[in-house]
């Protein structure tokens, strides 16, 4: 019988396995990976094409193609895709990063052969009608007001256009930025990005050398699409430092963000990094949860993280926090930061931050479609598998020294931009 008063043993992860993804071309050079992995006739096809052709006077341009590429092309309307789409059991979804856009398609692999001729037409045929396109421009500035009335919001557009200024990365969007988009704008930044030369095919599922030659049949031809274009590449000048407050008087929480531009992936030290802030703020049993929601009542929930972008990246605490106790919670985030880099980690709580990470790592790779994102995140870094051996390698061996070093010298709390919104 199991004994239930005795708590399970907890030991460390020993081995996490990646399943690396067989590199293929279609005939028009397209570059596939896929990730052949699973019992299930389902299968997952992404096309992720660089942004492009940035223009800091047309801040909106990627996002709206992004939005509306599925709304509609010469031979289909925005409804007769749904339909389609539909109709074999497939899911179709479009994502905007920074630095990527991306189309997917769920499908079973019976349907492969009727449902990617859709996505071909997408790809190549999208005409971005005009009512759909006021349509779009209507419902964003709407949602762009409602967003604007939520201190969290305001702090997040303001903290990344502080420290990235008008670039993709922190282009401080208004609502009149979505009134002066213009169609033949869409159609223009659709014939540059979305074309073969620009593209990357992920691959997850069950994928066979057949489904293969679909997928090549349809998509290795010939694209319509052949305007020029530059991929984006952003360089930053001197971040906005210091403390950035916007007053809103009948505020009854205050939302803070507080951090600077950072290390991103390719950096020798962002595994160490990555650590660190799991310690200080990068889950549940975080120092900063315990400090400003446990032991002081201050807010339901505060974190942070470091994010890595192609070319830059971020560090960033954030929280909501009663508008009465605004400059405590600020007093208590610098003394976490203070103790971080003045304190040595004890063991125990090191050893419970590396078990956290590495069940998280191990959680992560659940299927084939987490294993491809995974391969993505490093392909698009310039990586290869060994960054993930050194970040295991890290999360277990890095000692309490070397995290204080690091903490002394990537939280340089004087270099921080700190943006406030609400009361203080």
């Amino acid at each position: 019988m199991l004994d239930r008063t005795l708590i399970p043993e907890s030991k460390q992860v020993d081995e996490i396995n990646f399943i690396s993804p067989k590199k293929q071309e279609l005939d028009n050079g397209i570059k596939v990976f896929t990730v052949n992995a699973g019992k299930q006739e389902l299968v997952r096809i992404e096309l992720v094409f660089e942004n492009v052709n940035w223009k800091e006077s047309n801040p909106l341009q990627a996002i709206a193609v992004s939005h509306l590429i599925n709304n509609g092309t010469k031979t289909l309307t925005a409804r007769e895709i749904a339909d389609k789409v539909d109709y074999y059991g497939a899911f179709l979804q479009t994502d905007y990063g920074a630095d990527q856009s991306s189309i997917k398609v769920y499908t079973l692999n019976k349907h492969l052969g009727s449902v990617l001729p859709i996505l071909w037409s997408v790809l190549n045929e999208s005409i971005f009608p005009q009512q759909e396109l006021d349509i779009f421009k209507q419902n964003q500035q709407q949602s762009l007001k409602v967003s604007l009335q939520k201190n969290d919001f305001i702090a997040r557009k303001n903290f990344a256009n502080a420290i990235f200024g008008n670039s993709a990365y922190g282009s401080n969007i208004e609502v009149e930025d979505y009134q002066a988009i213009q169609r033949d704008e869409l159609t223009s930044y659709f014939s540059a990005a979305y074309k073969p030369e620009n593209c990357t095919i992920f691959v997850a599922g069950k994928f066979e050398e057949s489904e293969f030659d679909t997928l090549n049949a349809i998509f290795g031809k010939e694209w319509n699409n052949v305007d020029a274009s530059v991929i984006n590449h952003f360089s930053f000048d001197q971040s906005l430092t210091g403390e950035i407050f916007i007053e809103r008087p009948d505020a009854v929480q205050s939302a803070i963000r507080m951090g600077m531009r950072s290390l991103n992936r390719t950096h020798t030290d962002f595994p160490g990094f990555q650590v660190m802030n799991c310690l200080l703020g990068g889950y549940f049993g975080s120092r900063l949860m315990s400090n400003i929601r446990e032991d002081k009542g201050y807010t339901y929930g505060i974190g942070s993280a470091i994010v890595s972008m192609k070319d830059s990246g971020y560090f960033f605490i954030a929280t909501e926090v009663g508008a009465d106790v605004c400059a405590n919670a600020l007093v208590e985030i610098e003394k976490e930061i203070g103790l971080l880099k003045s304190e040595l980690v004890a063991d125990e709580e090191l050893d419970l931050v590396r078990n956290y990470m590495l069940g998280s790592m191990l959680g992560s790779l659940e299927n084939a479609f987490s294993h491809a994102d995974k391969f993505k995140n490093i392909y698009f870094s310039g990586l290869n598998y060994d960054y993930y051996d050194n970040y295991i390698k890290t999360v277990k061996t890095i000692t309490a020294e070397e995290m204080k070093v690091l903490a002394n010298k990537y939280l340089n709390t004087e270099e921080f931009t700190s943006v406030i919104v609400g009361k203080k």
